[in-house]
């Protein structure tokens, strides 16, 4: 229901976001009102926002890149900076937090790794994909995570795949296609 993993929901018990209490047996008993509270305070979070004009053709693209290692993050940030390409970089280290920024910044494509901790990117792009205003997002995928293996966990066929490392001149020529003018 909220879409993070259960280290999260732990640590949200533990910090007060949550209301909550432990059993004899040490589990946690979460109160329905707080999960809630929670889950509507999130959709104003991602929904909220007034949808964004559409682009000038000369303004910057928006492109977010979505992975849990803060290095691959700088490693994306500085290859990217160096194409000279029109694109302002995004960032988010997990699929809540990138669906957070995909909310506010409406961005015009979406690079993500998969195996993040809490939400990851196998539901955030279920979650994209479900919701008619961003189906159509251009989205491509780079993780460390074989093909056949990232296949069998449900992966759309139509999302470009990259295995880590990606080769960036082939990350270049996808996102270059993909921020084209419609």
């Amino acid at each position: 229901m909220i879409g993070v993993s259960h280290r999260t929901i732990q640590l949200w018990v533990e910090s007060g976001v949550l209301q909550a209490w432990k059993t004899a047996g040490g589990h946690r008993r979460i109160t329905t009102a707080s999960v809630l509270k929670l889950v509507e305070q999130r959709r104003e979070a991602v929904g909220g926002a007034p949808a964004a004009p559409a682009p000038a053709a000369d303004e910057k693209k928006k492109l977010l890149i979505v992975d849990d290692d803060a290095t691959m993050l700088r490693l994306y940030e500085l290859e990217m900076a160096g194409w000279g390409l029109p694109v302002e970089l995004l960032k988010a280290s997990n699929g809540f937090e990138a669906l957070i920024k995909i909310g506010e910044s409406r961005p015009d494509m979406l690079i993500s790794d998969l195996n993040m901790p809490g939400m990851d990117g196998f539901r955030m792009i279920r979650t994209l994909r479900a919701d008619p205003a961003y189906a159509g997002m251009a989205i491509c995928v780079i993780s460390g995570l074989d093909q056949t293996t990232v296949a069998s966990m449900g992966l759309p066929a139509d999302i470009p795949f990259f295995s880590k490392p990606a080769s960036f001149p082939r990350l270049r020529s996808l996102v270059e296609g993909a921020l084209q003018p419609a």
